[in-house]
């Protein structure tokens, strides 16, 4: 048994001793072929690198050209965007002038048509149009700054049409010369023209129609004829206050007012200060003949301002000097109260008639301004009624206010004076009443 048993291990060891040879052999032989992959595999890798250096340089190079090619693009690109933004700005331009060319000889076509010239325009050769229209304007225009004679026919200041010659100077105006009836022409509205009442252009109208100067021209001018030029009226009294509307009518109340206080005050004082110096006499006279209580019955039947200060004074002569000239300032001073009746009312309305003028000068522009606001400033009689309320107005405040003052401080003066003669009156009496003790 033991010997079968180191048999098989003999032949198990010889076994393997074969088995590790082969293995060897099998790994050299995989070395081998590994190696030679390696090697094979280096040079492959060695030969895609310089191809793929080869590429890299190729495209670099088409990189650049297309680089190159983009920007010269890019620059063509601006320089043709340029070329169109100046292309449309010519056409925008081009645009601009046609439709001012269009609107130039539209104009030109409606200011010739009232003269009876007709313009055809050709929006397809604008300059031709153009040429034609100076020429029909320099033509009108030689026509107009000349005198002219043409038949025609006007209106004479009774409404009757009358056939004449017109003798136009320019289109600013026209003098019309027929029989029995010659002078300057105005619009008389619907291109009709009227005799205008100026007799002493007649002469001129007569002067120009045979072609001579006159001396001295009458004219009048007009702006055209389509809008008639009203005749001349001469306004009265009551149509300027009229025209400075409620404000100038409450001036005028104001000042007739203040003109009846004047002339009631004026009659006052002449009253007071015509009695002033004959009461004195009478009273002085009366002192010495018949004494005191005479004196006062004499006075009890006089009426007056001066009566009432010498009766005071009369009164009192018997008194101390200083007591007596202080009655007679009192009496004085009671008198003042009724020789300065309607003063302070005289002054007030010579103060107030400028301030209701002013006021009336602020309504009338607001209501110009209105009118220029709603209706523009084309039609100059529609401003008329507010200017007129501004200036009229304030004429009338002026004209009230400037007599008033005058008047008031002058008859302050008179009433002054009328004082004044009363204190003499009065201590000259008692001057003469102490030398009779």
């Amino acid at each position: 048994m033991k010997r079968i048993v180191l048999i098989l291990m003999m032949a198990v060891l010889s076994l393997s001793a074969a088995t590790e040879t082969e293995l060897q052999r099998a790994y050299a032989k995989e070395f081998a072929f590994l190696k030679a992959q390696k090697e094979m595999l280096e040079k492959r890798l060695s030969q895609v690198k310089k191809e793929d250096a080869a590429r890299i340089a190729t495209a670099k190079k088409e990189i650049a050209s297309l680089q190159n090619d983009v920007l010269v693009k890019t620059q063509t690109s601006d320089r043709l965007g340029e070329q169109l933004f100046r292309s449309q700005q010519n056409a925008e331009n081009i645009n601009d002038d046609t439709a001012l060319l269009e609107s130039v000889a539209l104009q030109g076509q409606s200011s010739l048509a009232p003269y009876g010239i007709k313009l055809a325009i050709n929006k397809e050769d604008y300059p031709a149009t153009l040429q034609q229209l100076f020429a029909s304007t320099l033509t009108l225009g030689r026509e107009l700054s000349s005198v002219r004679v043409t038949e025609g026919s006007f209106y004479l200041k009774d409404g009757s049409e009358q056939k004449g010659k017109l003798v136009k100077v320019g289109n600013i105006a026209t003098y019309g010369v027929a029989e029995g009836a010659s002078g300057v022409l105005v619009p008389a509205g619907g291109d009709k023209l009227k005799l205008w009442d100026a007799p002493e252009s007649a002469a001129t109208a007569a002067a120009l129609a045979q072609g001579q100067t006159p001396a001295s021209l009458e004219i009048f001018v007009y702006e055209n004829v389509s809008k008639e030029i009203e005749d001349k009226t001469e306004k009265s009294v009551m149509d300027v206050i009229e025209s400075g509307g409620m404000i100038g009518w409450v001036i005028i109340v104001l000042g007739l007012f203040a003109l009846l206080l004047v002339v009631l005050r004026a009659f006052f004082l002449s009253g007071a200060g015509s009695r002033t110096l004959p009461v004195a006499k009478e009273t002085l006279n009366e002192l010495k003949s018949k004494g005191v209580e005479a004196t006062l019955e004499f006075l009890k039947m006089k009426k007056g301002a001066a009566a009432r200060v010498m009766k005071a004074t009369v009164r009192n002569l018997d008194r101390d000097r200083e007591h007596v000239e202080d009655i007679v300032a009192e009496a004085i001073m009671h008198e003042s109260e009724r020789l300065d009746r309607y003063g302070s009312a005289i002054m007030v309305v010579a103060a107030v008639a400028p301030l209701l003028g002013l006021l009336g000068t602020v309504t009338g522009m607001i209501a110009t301004f209105d009118i220029i606001t709603e209706f523009g400033t084309g039609d100059p009689k529609l401003l008329s009624g507010g200017i007129s309320i501004a200036l009229v107005t304030t004429e009338l405040g002026l004209i009230v206010a400037i007599p008033l003052l005058l008047l008031g401080n002058m008859l302050n003066g008179w009433a002054e004076r009328i004082k004044d003669g009363m204190e003499q009156s009065a201590l000259h009496l008692i001057n003469e009443y102490n030398k009779l003790k």
